[in-house]
């Protein structure tokens, strides 16, 4: 089981919330210029990243508040948990590898 640290809730278990997406896709920077291609990307194109991955997840069944969570793809290990607008370490994780 997956023990997710809401910042408003505390630690509750995976079973409360909902994968929202996936953390590192950034929206194009000029929406009404962008291609087709540009939002293909966007909105379909995915890494299956082994090891530590930004991801949002949904509180469904607590606050609803959404929460970023850096987790190891791997083990499952809650590695960071924040506020959508918090910075995680994932920068600093991905250079030490």
């Amino acid at each position: 089981m997956i023990r997710i640290p809401c910042p408003y809730c505390g630690p509750r278990d995976h079973d409360e919330f909902s994968y929202a997406g996936d953390a590192t896709k950034v929206r194009p920077a000029d929406p009404a210029a962008a291609t087709p291609e540009d939002w293909h990307r966007y909105v379909y194109l995915r890494d299956n990243p082994r090891g530590a991955h930004l991801e949002y997840w949904h509180h469904v069944q607590g606050c609803r508040a959404y929460v970023k969570v850096l987790r190891d793809t791997a083990t499952h290990e809650v590695l960071a948990a924040g506020l959508p607008s918090d910075d995680l370490p994932f920068e600093d994780l991905e250079a030490g590898r």
